[in-house]
């Protein structure tokens, strides 16, 4: 089990969850932030910062944005897992999920 950022994070991306994380694992994506389900602990800590309640435990994500837990596994197939986002900065891509969805204002 593991972290699921879903809707609410795109075009958001406030990163207060990316500080907290202890261990790294949460990547930049074009327009949403995507936790990386190998890397994570499942410690906790990125759920309560998020400003804009993005965060789910797997298992608690809303039906409504169910498929943002298939998002966010396979934003890392082919990056592999890496071993911290940090190195990395911004990935030039999203998953086709974030990709398709119009801009979001908030």
């Amino acid at each position: 089990m593991t972290y699921v950022i879903a809707q609410p994070c795109v075009d958001v991306k406030d990163k207060a969850c990316v500080e907290e994380c202890p261990v790294d694992c949460i990547y930049e994506g074009q327009r949403s932030l995507y936790i990386h389900p190998d890397e994570c602990v499942d410690c906790g800590a990125c759920e309560p910062v998020c400003p804009v309640e993005a965060i789910f435990y797997e298992e608690d994500v809303p039906d409504e944005w169910r498929e943002y837990t298939r998002a966010n596994v396979e934003f890392f197939d082919a990056l592999g897992s890496p071993g911290g986002a940090a190195k990395l900065g911004l990935i030039e891509r999203d998953h086709p999920l974030i990709t398709a969805l119009p801009p979001q204002g908030r």
